[in-house]
């Protein structure tokens, strides 16, 4: 299935768009947490929008809500059992699912990669980007972005490091909010 019919019958599926936005932010990176005030900003709406869907997805259990200070906290509840499917349906409609085996498979010697970024924060922002450690065939890799922006309606900006120019820029890529896509320690 293409990710363009995939994310009709997401949007169908789900039309609340404010409820969308908060499956993609807190489902995409499942340690992301936020709080009602912080959405409604990033996402352009009311506080009471935002709240009545916060409340709704909280209420079914796939948000766990908890308080720090005198906010509210929310992060995705990843022991919900339905977790690991609404997890693979954000990344099939980002399109992440399609990125991996085609950009990652023969483009060289890659120890690790990582999504940082807005969509490592959750924020569907229209452009991913890849942080690739190791030596990465950089004509290749364009030729394979050029062919999947199209099929995934997202600029994709990607940086190749090495393991020693990681360790330099960890704090600035900010890696503690990465998702991890692949590493050579997993054996994936």
């Amino acid at each position: 299935m293409q990710v363009n019919s995939l994310a009709i019958k997401l949007d169908s599926l789900i039309t609340s768009q404010t409820r969308v936005k908060l499956l993609l932010r807190f489902f995409l990176n499942p340690e992301s947490r936020s709080y009602l005030r912080e959405l409604a900003e990033e996402f352009g709406e009311s506080t009471n929008s935002v709240r009545v869907e916060l409340n709704r997805l909280t209420e079914a259990g796939l948000l766990n809500s908890f308080d720090e200070g005198r906010t509210k906290v929310y992060r995705a509840n990843t022991n919900h059992p339905l977790f690991p499917e609404i997890h693979s349906m954000v990344r099939k409609f980002t399109g992440i699912d399609q990125l991996i085996p085609q950009v990652l498979s023969k483009l060289g010697d890659i120890h690790s990669a990582y999504i940082v970024g807005d969509y490592a924060r959750g924020m569907d922002s229209g452009i991913i980007d890849l942080v690739l450690v190791g030596k990465v065939d950089k004509a290749y890799l364009q030729n394979l972005i050029d062919k999947v922006e199209p099929m995934l309606h997202r600029k994709i900006r990607f940086l190749s490091l090495s393991e020693d120019e990681l360790e330099r820029y960890k704090t600035t890529l900010k890696l503690e909010e990465a998702i991890e896509l692949w590493s050579s320690g997993r054996g994936e």
